[in-house]
């Protein structure tokens, strides 16, 4: 372990620098050290006065940040989490300012340049899209992937970060894209706390990256507890650096450089960032920095005090050894400055804070002023006893709310219901208009919405030649992963086995040798960190198919998907993206561990990314055409059984688009619409010829993506002529049939042409047990749907279609 315990003092080298520029660099280190350590005292007591709903600050960890800042260079990445508010003030990731406007949770991009009133404060981000969609030029800015609450939840990504620094070195072909990277030399600042190191992503990653040898520098910031619980508890040895000691790099063997060193030490804390971030930057060795000896003044955040839990002797240790008071000594001490100038200066940026303070409140109200003038003028100018609370109401608040308003105005709404006075109309276009203010101030980029979505992509149909040869549907995917790396760079593939062997299924086979392995190659296993790496790849303007080996294990990867990945855009407004694709199989095979279609899970994890669900391999081949040469994340799920299925091989097998969102009707029928997707579609299909036999004709409607689901309501017109509906999938009860189901009735207006009562059939509610029996008896079979049908059919007209049982 190298240079443990660098707590020692030491000067800075002044032989380039004149002694008065060495100290005002420190004088303004330590301004900014004392107006962030206000940021806090003040944002606490605007959370604990109602001005804002929650608080969470880096108060504590101000010197160790500062020194941090001093090698952050533009280009570079922070992933970092909550209490990093002197690192983004220090780098210009954020002001005093845009903190105090997210605390506020103002809704005007402008003012929280983060996530324009998203998320909680200290939750920073940086903007890497232009207006249009397109990207910025990461190499002109200090970047910042946006924050997340999830703890550990900023190492995932890290590996994709830090991992593309690495391909923009080694690979000559991603030379030209400069706006991304200068040959690599970009370093990933990571940092985390010392409690959130016991979380299984962090020890994910940090394998990972020791392994890869990527440029990442690891900050954790140790305070000794997490909320409540000390180290002892968290951590083997109660000490994450001697937890580590394996990963150290020793005798020319790969894993991580690792340091420690005080918090409160501001020369000794310069000296490490400078070795570390050097090592990473030049020789892309991972580094982690352990800073120790840290304070947390206020406790975890505004819910909940630590004099409840710390003792009375860590409490005055912690009062002796604050990071601030211990540079304010060794500055005095170094004959850097006097004590009475720095009393001045610690004036000086209060002063700051609290001028930057009430600039964002007075900001924040002036959006909240718009709205109330305005519903005011819009009630004031109805004469009717049913307005007069709601205007008194909105004429005496003293500090309003959005939400304030619009009750108001919609109770105004309500009470007007039966009566038509003048006014009213130019209310309610009033209402109106501002509902779609409130839906892009709250609601709106889910999606980046931009001009290379894939909703935006035509369909353009796979061509054959008439003596075109059959293969195994895994040959089209080959051939289609093929076309697009040759056509395109910057796409590369990983995955446990895709390097070596092309996948378990050879969907890549034979593609490492053709494209190298800086395009194809293999992980390890550990879920968490293959996502978490396509979603720095693709953060940096790469194009990765992150593969996980089965369905059924994505769900290991599903924080970082869910609370990452698919909140990504929403969360930045649209100003940042990831077109990660996401690559799986599933469905169809015996066995409770790899048979699973746990799609219900999926549908409500992951509101942000497009999930699709081909039936077969030249259908998946069209989406992944579609999915990579647009800008949005998505998952991808292939038929399990379907791999060693005949399929005709198109001529364009690299160029054709199957659109995403858009169901395709499979089979025309006249007595009753059934919908399905993957490999249950071949179950529903090999059920109509037996229905044909029974007189029943359905016509089945392949949904191909469930996110999302048939834009075109293909399904409701199909219902027009059938008027009965059965949804078939091999998710548990209440999944995402029940959500087709949804779709279909209330936002197709299906409803409105049933007959009968719908129906959805589904798999048991236990996993499926091993073998073929097991399958035959939890997951729909030909049997199954028959019997349904003609269920359904014997409930609308019992005379022709006797009851079976």
């Amino acid at each position: 372990m190298s240079n443990i315990n660098m707590n020692t003092s030491s000067d800075f080298e002044t032989s380039k620098i004149s002694f008065e520029d060495f100290r005002e660099i420190i004088l303004n280190d330590y301004k900014l050290a004392v107006e962030s350590r206000h940021v806090s005292l003040l944002g606490r007591k605007e959370v604990l006065t109602g001005k804002a709903k929650f608080g969470i600050f880096g108060d504590g960890k101000e010197v160790a940040q500062l020194a941090l800042a001093k090698v952050f260079k533009d280009g570079d990445w922070r992933s970092g989490y909550y209490r990093d508010q002197t690192l983004a003030f220090a780098t210009g990731i954020s002001t005093i300012y845009h903190f105090f406007a997210q605390l506020y949770a103002n809704p005007d991009l402008e003012a929280d340049i983060s996530s324009g009133g998203r998320q909680m404060n200290c939750h920073f981000s940086t903007q890497l899209l232009a207006k249009d969609g397109s990207w910025l030029n990461q190499m002109n800015q200090k970047n910042s992937a946006s924050d997340i609450s999830t703890t550990g939840g900023q190492m995932a990504r890290v590996m994709g970060l830090g991992l593309a620094s690495k391909l923009y070195r080694e690979n000559d072909s991603l030379s030209h894209l400069a706006n991304f990277s200068n040959k690599g030399k970009e370093v990933v600042f990571c940092t985390i706390g010392n409690a959130a190191t016991s979380e299984g992503v962090f020890w994910e990653t940090l394998n990972a990256m020791s392994v890869k040898q990527i440029p990442v520098v690891l900050s954790i910031w140790d305070d000794g507890y997490g909320i409540s619980v000390p180290n002892e508890v968290q951590t083997t040895k109660a000490d994450i650096s001697e937890a580590i000691r394996g990963f150290q790099r020793e005798g020319g063997s790969n894993g991580v450089e690792i340091f420690k060193v005080n918090g409160w030490d501001y020369p000794a804390l310069c000296e490490v960032y400078e070795t570390a971030s050097k090592i990473a930057r030049e020789q892309h060795i991972p580094c982690v920095v352990h800073v120790t000896e840290l304070t947390q003044p206020q406790g975890h955040s505004t819910s909940g005090s630590h004099e409840r839990y710390k003792s009375d002797e860590r409490l005055a240790w912690e009062q002796s050894f604050d990071c601030n008071d211990k540079f304010k000594e060794w500055m005095i001490a170094s004959g850097v400055a006097q004590e009475d100038e720095l009393d001045n200066l610690e004036k000086e940026a209060k002063d700051f804070v609290r001028g930057e303070q009430r600039r964002a409140w007075a900001d924040y109200h002036k959006t909240i002023q718009v709205d109330l003038d305005e519903s005011i003028a819009v009630l004031s100018a109805i004469d009717h006893p049913a307005v007069e609370i709601p205007l008194k109401t909105l004429q005496s608040l003293a500090e309003a709310s959005l939400k304030e308003v619009y009750t108001q105005v919609r109770r105004a709404i309500r009470d007007l219901r039966k009566d038509e006075p003048a006014g009213k109309v130019a209310l309610l276009a009033w209402y109106k208009e501002k509902q779609q203010v409130n839906y892009e101030r709250y609601n709106d980029k889910l999606f980046n919405d931009g001009p290379e979505s894939p909703l935006e992509k035509e369909n353009i149909s796979a061509l054959y030649t008439e003596d075109g040869s059959f293969v195994d549907g895994r040959e089209v995917l080959n051939a289609c992963f093929d076309a697009n790396l040759a056509r395109d760079e910057r796409v590369l593939a990983f995955g446990e086995d895709l390097g070596r062997i092309g996948d378990v299924n050879q969907g890549f086979s034979g593609l490492q040798d053709k494209f190298g392995e800086l395009r194809v190659f293999d992980t390890g296993i550990r879920e968490s960190a293959i996502i978490g790496k396509g979603v720095g790849l693709a953060l940096r303007g790469l194009r990765p198919i992150a593969e996980i080996q089965y369905l059924d294990y994505l769900i290991y990867a599903l924080p970082v998907l869910s609370d990452d990945l698919a909140s990504l855009s929403y969360r930045t407004k649209g100003t940042q993206k990831s077109p990660v694709i996401v690559r799986t199989r599933g469905h169809r095979l015996e066995g409770i561990w790899h048979s699973g279609s746990p799609m219900s899970v999926l549908l409500g994890s992951l509101r942000g990314m497009h999930i699709c669900v081909p039936r077969n391999m030249t259908q998946a081949a069209g989406m992944y055409n579609n999915l990579l040469r647009s800008d949005e994340p998505a998952l991808v799920i292939e038929c399990l059984n379907g791999y060693r299925l005949k399929e005709k091989m198109p001529t364009n097998v690299g160029d054709f688009i199957v659109p995403i969102g858009v169901a395709e009707l499979i089979r025309e029928g006249s007595d009753m619409t059934v919908v399905s997707y993957g490999s249950t579609l071949r179950v529903v299909q090999e059920a109509a010829i037996e229905l044909e036999k029974l007189g029943i004709s359905i016509e089945i409607i392949d949904a191909q993506c469930l996110a999302p689901f048939d834009r075109e309501h293909l399904s409701a017109k199909s219902l027009a002529k059938t008027n009965k509906l059965l949804v078939v999938d091999e998710d548990m009860p209440g999944g995402a049939a029940a959500y087709i189901l949804q779709e279909i009735l209330e936002k197709q207006n299906g409803y409105y042409l049933l007959d009968g009562q719908p129906r959805t059939l589904t798999a048991k509610a236990n996993r499926p047990p091993y073998g073929s029996d097991g399958d035959y008896f939890t997951k729909p079979s030909v049997d199954d749907v028959m019997e349904v049908v003609y269920t359904m059919m014997s409930d609308y007209n019992e005379q022709e279609y006797p009851k079976l049982f």
